[in-house]
């Protein structure tokens, strides 16, 4: 598929909800997605659908958006600012996690809407998230962390906000996380550490960025 095809968001969404084979549609009220393009580069990718966003066909306008929300605003940033997605575009049974071939089949589409977007950064919620991008990382140790990736868009890992809601103290490491987003993204997206190769086209890299990025 060629990218270029695509003038806007609206074009990806409505091909990709055609043509993919998530078993969830048949379950699922509509596909779940955003279609403005972020002022910021900052694109946040969470798990999968809720039940409002099911219902209104928006990413994180339940509960978990709402939190969201009022993170960003601690930053200085609000929605309009920043680009939203999802690994899977349909709402789970039960709100139950996704499934790999759910994953599997949504991908295709995740990477259509990065091509299209170019970020500057990605923001992971959540372990879903953060495994389709920085393969065995565990989010426990990870949230707060940058990491490089082969594509060389910056991967920014943090719980889903959803975590916030059940339990104060993820919340408070929640808007900790959300202080260290703002120190990365105003240090020009520095990763701390970072290795001194900077070669992108050895046989491994090229693999993965294919692997993340190539529909």
């Amino acid at each position: 598929m060629d990218i270029s095809k695509f003038k806007t968001l609206k074009d990806i969404h409505e091909y990709y909800s055609v043509h993919n084979k998530c078993k969830l549609k048949k379950v699922a009220t509509q596909p779940v997605y955003e279609l403005n393009k972020p002022k910021s580069g900052i694109v946040f990718i969470g798990e999968a659908p809720g039940r409002e966003e099911d219902k209104q066909g928006t990413p994180f306008v339940g509960a978990a958006g709402q939190l969201l929300d009022e993170m960003l605003k601690k930053i200085g940033l609000t929605r309009a600012d920043v680009y939203v997605s999802n690994v899977v575009k349909y709402r789970p049974p039960n709100n139950r996690e996704p499934l790999d071939e759910e994953k599997d089949a949504c991908r295709v589409w995740l990477n259509a809407e990065l091509l299209f977007l170019k970020p500057n950064v990605i923001v992971t919620l959540g372990g879903h998230a953060l495994d389709r991008f920085v393969k065995g990382a565990k989010i426990s140790a990870s949230h707060g962390t940058a990491f490089s990736h082969p594509s060389g868009i910056p991967v920014f890992a943090m719980y889903h906000p959803a975590v916030g809601l059940y339990n104060p103290s993820l919340k408070n490491t929640l808007q900790n996380d959300f202080s260290k987003l703002k120190e990365f993204i105003d240090s020009g997206y520095k990763i701390e550490n970072e290795s001194e190769d900077t070669s992108l086209f050895d046989k491994e890299k090229q693999s993965a960025v294919n692997d993340i990025l190539n529909l």
